[in-house]
């Protein structure tokens, strides 16, 4: 589990802020009892997921592994 990088990269961090504030705005709008202001957060939730695709799709997600790395790794691992 060490030798990846558990999905820090920036459009990781984007879209789980984003997905965040989401989630605060509409638990806020539960409390006050304003069933727009909710659908709003959770619209902010979705923005978080679609924000986190296209920054993935522009290289700012975790690269792709080759096959001769995995089996690197896999041999670190083994002798670890």
């Amino acid at each position: 589990m060490a030798g990846n990088n558990h999905g820090h990269t920036p459009a990781a961090w984007t879209g789980v802020t984003i997905a965040f504030i989401g989630f605060c705005v509409a638990s806020a709008f539960t409390v006050m009892a304003e069933p727009v202001g909710f659908w709003a957060g959770v619209a902010i939730v979705l923005l978080g997921g679609v924000v986190g695709l296209v920054m993935r799709s522009m290289g700012m997600g975790q690269p792709e592994q080759s096959q001769g790395r995995r089996l690197d790794q896999s041999k670190e691992r083994a002798e670890a």
